[in-house]
């Protein structure tokens, strides 16, 4: 069951860590970095990516049933 939720949300993981990874490198090239976990544009794009994907998970499974 986990492993169909995962393969449903990754696209949209994906997106947003992609998303975010753009927007915060554009950002952070500007010197503005406030905001970033421990100063880093990688950290902060996985966790938005992995928060993306574990709320589409559970929209998903609530759908399922």
């Amino acid at each position: 069951m986990l492993q169909l939720l995962a393969m449903k949300s990754a696209g949209v993981g994906i997106g947003i860590f992609v998303g975010t990874l753009i927007g915060l490198g554009l950002r952070k090239q500007k010197g503005k970095t406030e905001g970033l976990l421990a100063g880093s544009v990688v950290l902060t794009a996985l966790v938005a990516g992995a928060l993306g994907m574990a709320v589409m998970m559970t929209m998903t499974y609530f759908g399922m049933n």
